[in-house]
Formats: structure tokens, sequence, C-alpha cells
């Protein structure tokens, strides 16, 4: 169903007095069906009026717009009324003549008999006929109010925007008024937006509450569906089973925000050269295909280029060895497995938490899932063949090989397996492995499988000794792979070297996607300093067709490492959300109840648009939307409790707040 009001990447800037200028709306999307009524809701400064004004057509984007019926709003117009808090009533006319002044204006086609009576229709409808020829100073708050709302409605508008229209008002005659704006909406199917600081008001009113994330940059934090049937009654909605749910979860949203703001403080920092903080580096990596942006960015002295003057790539043996580089700061900065960043801030298995940011995605894709050569001879050719191969041999274990609990090869597996209804933990074994062993242990029959990044999929198949039932094309397509993590403190401490690091692998993660670059980085790769395998075994899915060992022709995978094209690089708040609810299913972390302010935290947003601005790059987040894998399961971000609830396999839930400074309160389960 096309949307009747489509809200599309807007964002709102406003010049500040000192030259720069205050990102107050950033990657605002938003759908609005005909009928529907909704509240923004957050704290003073998040935005709220500001966009409800680009909607009115009071104020332009600087980026986006907006479409009312497939139209663009550019200007204001009679299609979109607007209630505001002030009433702005023209003081020397009469509640029937401030009404006829919008009539007579906009309906001057109709004839003066038809004009009056759609006048009188409107003061009857919010009850003022025994004032109807008082003036506004005669007039108490919510009569004043009652007078705009007639006002708005009598012209017909299409929308009917709403800037805290209670909010000056007392609560009985605010609930009054409550009532009769609720009564009007459902009888005349208007569709609404209202601003409001107001949570109850909020749950009375709409279908559906968007909240707001604090400035500067506001955007969507989440969106809670009102699940309260119409016609309303106050009473009922108080009742109804789910209010106080509904209501403590907004609470907990914004008391979150809060506690944001509060913790973003400004530190002071000393510049050591070229404008940065810090400018000789360790990082760390591990040998695999899609370490390419580091190698390219050391190579191509992009790294320099931003002022970094000497950047050391240590060559890690496992992702083990990252997480011990990072949390020792033996290491400044490494490539991560894309759950590392939020599984080590929440605490990975238990141990104490390691704050991590991220600024960038360093790639996507680039997985495979490779099995046993005794599997392929036993007839397994795709997971329906894998169970029954399980079930026919149910005393028989099988174990895979993983090469991190936070990896997404470890839940991408693991969510592969559990759509067939195999639990991973109890119908087979899972083994944390490094990668580069992955090929050596599954010659040696102590594993049936694994899966991994490349080259060590292309090496198995080569050496005869796995075939590749999917890669991760066939499970997510674009799914974030590999990210930049670097300890908070240590971005904190270090904003402008920080920066200068984004801006120099975003360039290397464009001339990566450059196909024309892609065999000069392939013989690159190879050189032992970097992965250090065939140059064959790197350009299988990377350059060349991707062989997948079962006996069908190599075919042409052109998204298979992903590093910069459609948006690779931005850290998605939806798919971090994703990561957070498979870490919980599995048990290797906590679902954090806070998971805005988590997310929020761990993926940097300011760094990667300031970078990609700087570097004239798109800097706009994918949209916020719903989303399914392989199997159709829909992932609804902005209820990723019911979506956990909801899978049939999974570990005992663990729903906690989490203070990352603090140890962590058990609030749900």
């Amino acid at each position: 169903m096309t949307a009747f009001v489509v809200v599309d990447h807007v964002d709102q800037a406003f010049r500040l007095p000192n030259g720069q200028s205050y990102v107050a709306l950033k990657n605002i999307n938003l759908e609005i069906q005909k009928g529907e009524f909704v509240s923004l809701l957050g704290h003073s400064g998040c935005g709220k009026s500001t966009l409800l004004n680009i909607i009115a057509g009071l104020a332009k984007p600087v980026a986006g717009g907006v479409l009312l019926e497939g139209r663009q709003v550019t200007q204001p117009g009679p299609d979109r009324m607007v209630v505001f808090q002030n009433y702005s009533l023209l003081p020397w006319l009469t509640v029937r003549q401030n009404i006829a002044l919008a009539v007579n204006k906009v309906m001057r086609h109709l004839p003066a008999a038809e004009r009056h009576d759609i006048v009188e229709q409107h003061i009857d409808m919010v009850k003022l006929r025994h004032a109807a020829d008082k003036r506004p100073g005669q007039l108490s708050g919510g009569m004043k109010q009652r007078v705009s709302i007639a006002r708005a409605l009598s012209i017909r508008p299409k929308l009917l925007l709403l800037d805290e229209p209670f909010g000056a008002l007392d609560a009985l005659t605010r609930s009054g008024l409550q009532d009769q704006l609720m009564q009007i909406a459902q009888t005349h199917e208007l569709t609404c937006v209202m601003v409001t600081h107001d949570v109850d008001e909020a749950l009375l009113l709409s279908d559906r509450i968007v909240m707001l994330t604090n400035g500067p940059e506001s955007y969507v934090g989440q969106i809670i569906d009102v699940p309260f049937a119409r016609p309303r009654e106050r009473l009922n909605v108080v009742n109804h089973p789910n209010y106080y749910a509904l209501r403590s979860e907004i609470v907990y949203f914004l008391n979150q925000q809060k506690q944001a703001k509060q913790r973003k403080v400004k530190q002071t920092v000393a510049i050591a050269r070229n404008g940065l903080e810090k400018i000789n580096l360790e990082i760390g990596f591990v040998p695999l295909t899609d370490c390419a942006p580091l190698a390219v960015a050391q190579e191509k002295g992009l790294f320099q280029k931003h002022g970094l003057e000497q950047v050391t790539l240590s060559r890690e043996p496992s992702w083990k060895a990252i997480v011990e580089g990072i949390t020792s700061k033996r290491l400044d900065a490494a490539q991560m497995v894309a759950g590392m960043p939020l599984a080590l801030t929440l605490g990975l298995e238990g141990n104490a938490p390691t704050p991590i940011v991220t600024g960038m995605v360093l790639s996507r894709n680039g997985n495979a899932i490779t099995l046993s050569r005794s599997l392929y001879e036993a007839g397994v050719r795709s997971l329906a063949d894998l169970k029954g191969a399980l079930v026919n041999h149910p005393h028989q274990t099988h174990t895979l090989g993983v090469v991190h609990p936070a990896s997404m090869q470890n839940l991408m597996l693991r969510y592969w397996l559990a759509a067939a209804d195999l639990d991973p933990d109890r119908d087979l074994n899972l083994a944390i492995i490094p990668p580069p062993q992955m090929v050596a242990t599954l010659k040696s029959g102590n594993i049936d499988g694994f899966c991994a990044g490349e080259p060590w999929n292309s090496y198995a198949v080569n050496e005869k000794a796995g075939y590749v039932i999917a890669t991760d094309l066939d499970l997510w397509m674009g799914h974030p792979e590999k990210m930049l993590g670097i300890r908070e403190e240590w971005a904190n401490q270090y904003p402008e070297t920080h920066l200068a690091l984004v801006k120099a692998l975003l360039e290397a993660c464009e001339y990566c996607d450059d196909r024309r670059n892609r065999e000069e980085i392939a013989e690159l790769l190879a050189k032992p300093d970097y992965v250090g395998a065939q140059l064959d075994y790197i350009r299988a899915g990377f350059l060349d067709p991707y062989d997948r060992g079962d006996g069908n022709p190599p075919e042409l995978l052109l998204r298979f490492n992903q590093f910069h094209v459609d948006m690779a690089n931005c850290p998605s708040r939806v798919e971090g959300l994703w990561i957070l609810t498979q870490l919980a299913r599995w048990g290797i972390t906590a679902f954090p109840r806070n998971w805005v302010d988590v997310i929020d935290r761990v993926n940097r947003m300011e760094v990667y648009r300031a970078a990609a601005q700087a570097l004239d790059l798109p800097d706009t987040e994918p949209n916020r939307s719903s989303f399914a894998l392989f199997d159709g399961t829909v992932f609804n971000p902005d209820d990723p409790i019911a979506y956990l609830n909801g899978l049939p396999i999974k570990r005992e839930i663990r729903v906690e707040e989490v203070n990352i400074d603090q140890p962590a309160v058990v609030v749900a389960a």
C-alpha cells in the first residue's frame, strides 16, 4: 500500500553565528498511512517541531523531502493545517469570524451560503455555539484551542498537524480536548501528526509513536505500535493490559536519552602534528581476503595522506589475538568481525565490558559454509540433506568450525542450521578455530565443515578437502562482515586521529570496489605480509568466478566481496540491532534493554559522516526498516524482543539494562 505521507531521508541544519552549522535532524525516514494518527515524541531540542514544520511546508530541509499523496511538499498549503500551542487567533475577530477567515480564503469558489454552513458546522463540532460571537479575549485557553482546531478542520485539510496543542492547558481542560480531538479524528478519518511531550497523551491518541533521539543529528530511535482498538475510551485505554508496559517502554527510552545526553562531555586533547593527536599507529588484522582496505591504505600511502605518519599493520593469528591486542592496549585499532565491537562493549561471555566504538564497516559478505568431501559423497547437497544426514546418524557427533563467538560466521551458521530445526549446540558441535587453521583441521577429520572467509573456502575446494554448500550471498546478501574497532577511551582521547583513520580507510574501500583495481589488489594480498596464500585462492570470488567444488560451473559473484558500493561503509544501527538479537539468542551476551543507547555508543555515526563529508562521499544511513534473511523471518527493529521470543530455537534469553560503566542489572527475562 502506497503511503499517504512519505518523509524521505530528511536532513535539517541551521547556521550558527560562528559560521558553523547545527545539524538538527539526520536521515529521517517515515511513512504515514491515510487515516493514521502519529505522534512525535522526544526530549526538548530533538527536532520534533522542526520535523513538523518541514511536513507543513513551513521550512525546507537541507536534504531529502516530503511527499503528500505522491506530490512533493515545497511550501505551505491548505491541504496541511497546523494547530499551534499558542492558538494564533486574531484578537479583534469573533470565534465565527476567525473560522470564516480561513473558509472564505480557501473556499472562495463556493457560494456564500455554503461557506456559512461550513463555519456553523465547525462551531458546533467543537461545541462553541454559546461563544460564537465572542472574541479570543473573552475565551478560556481551552476554548481558544477549540477555535484553532475548528478553523484548521473547516478547510478540510488532507493532513492535520498539531504542535503540542494542549501543552499550555490545565489537566482537566486538556483531557476534555483530547477526547474531543480523538472523536473528531475518528469520525472524519483524519490523518494527523502531533508533537507532544506527554507520554499518556501519545498513547491515548496515537496509532504509532515515533520517538526521536537527542540532537544534534536526531534520528528515529524507535517506533511504538499502539494496539488499542478504535473507537477509544480513555478508561478502556488506561485499563488495557498492554498500557503500562507500553508506557514503561516509552519512559525508559526517554530516560536512556537523558542519560546519554549527560554522558557526552567534550574532552580537551593535545595535538601532536598534522592537526592530529597521535600520528603513529599499530593496527591489527587477520589474514583474510577482506583485509584488502588495510593493505591498500598502507601500500597506496593513504594513511600518510591523512596525516598518519607511521602505521604498522600487525598480522594477528586469530580473532582471539585481536581481542587481546585491543583490550591490553597493544593495538590502537583493529579489523574486527562484525559482532565484536558490540560483544566486547557488553561483556563477551561474562567478561568485564570493554567499550569499543566503530566509525565504519570495512567489508560486507565474503564468507561461505564449507562441508567435508565425505558429506558430499553421502549425498548432502542442501541444508535439508544435512539435516537428514544428522538424523540418520544420531550417535555420530558432527563438528563445524567457526572463527569467533561474535563473528558473523558463527551467527550466520547458527541461523542457517536453526532454520532447518537443527540446534547448533545440541544436534552438533561448534568449535572455535582460527581462520588459517580451518583447512588443516578439516583435512585431519577433526571437523566436518566450517564457516569462514576467503581464501580458506577456496583453499579447501582446491585441496579436494571440502565443497561450498552455501555462501552468505545465499543467506543475507550485503550483511556487515568486518568493522574498524577502537577502544572508546582511545577514540575520546584521539578524536582527530580517529577521523583521519576512517578517512584513509574510506578511500581505500572505494579503491577496492573498483574492479579495475582488483588484479593489483589480489597480487598485493598474496604477499606474506598480508594473506600469504596462493594467488588463485585469493582471486576466487574476489576477481574470478567462484568455484563451489560441487560439480557445478563456477559462477561470477560480483558482490561476494563488497567494500564500498551501496553505502557499504555505513555502520547501520538496524544491522547492529540484529547482531545484538543473535548474540542474545545464543547466550553470548545478554540483550540490552537500552539497545538504542548501546548502539549509539558503539556505532559512531558522527565520525562516519564527518569522514564521508570530508571526502565528498554520501553520508546517508540506509533506510531504517524491517528485513528478512533467506528463511523469510522478518526482523522488526522496533520490537527486537518480540522477534527474539518468536525464534523457535534459542538459549534462555536474558534481557538486561546495560550500564557499560557499571555491572548490569537484570530487568526482564
